[in-house]
C-alpha cells in the first residue's frame, strides 16, 4: 500500500513539522532572542530565520532579499511579505524557516511579550543563539540527511 506522498514530499513535511515543534518547545527563548536582536538593531529590516541545511542554524533575511525573491517567484510570497511588512517585534515573533528552496513563515504572540521574555530569560543574544542552535540540531533533521 502506498501513502501517496513521495519521499521528497515526506522529507519536506518532516522538517516543517519538526520546526513547528521546535518553535513551540522553545517559544519563550525564541521570543527573547528575537527581542535581543531587535535591540541590537532597532531600525534594521531583517527577519530572523532558521536555515535547516546543511544543519539547522539561525540566519537573517534582509527585506531586500525577500522582496527580490518574491519578484523572482511572480509575487507568490505576497501573503508572507504582508506578514513581514506588518511585523511588530514588541508583541510577536516572526521566524522564516528555509530548506530546499522552500520558505515557511512562523508567527506567534508569546505570553509574556518578547521584551519581558528577554528580561525573564536573562541571557545575552550570543548565549541564546548557541543554546537554541544546539537544540535545533537535535530536534530538526535536515532534509538532505533524511
Amino acid at each position: 500500500m502506498e501513502s501517496g506522498i513521495s519521499s521528497t514530499n515526506a522529507a519536506d513535511h518532516q522538517w516543517r513539522k519538526q520546526l513547528d515543534q521546535f518553535v513551540k518547545a522553545n517559544s519563550q527563548e525564541l521570543a527573547a532572542l528575537a527581542w535581543g536582536l531587535h535591540l541590537q538593531d532597532p531600525e534594521g529590516d531583517s527577519t530572523l530565520g532558521i536555515d535547516v541545511e546543511p544543519t539547522p542554524h539561525f540566519i537573517t533575511c534582509p527585506r531586500e532579499a525577500l522582496v527580490a525573491l518574491n519578484e523572482k517567484v511572480d509575487n507568490q510570497l505576497r501573503v508572507m511579505m504582508g506578514v513581514v511588512e506588518n511585523h511588530n517585534p514588541q508583541i510577536e515573533v516572526l521566524l522564516l524557516g528555509v530548506s530546499r528552496g522552500q520558505i515557511q513563515a512562523i508567527q506567534y504572540q508569546p505570553q509574556p511579550e518578547p521584551p519581558q521574555c528577554f528580561e525573564d530569560v536573562g541571557e545575552d543574544v550570543d548565549t541564546l543563539i548557541d543554546r537554541l542552535e544546539q537544540r535545533m540540531q537535535t530536534a530538526i533533521d535536515s532534509p538532505s540527511q533524511a
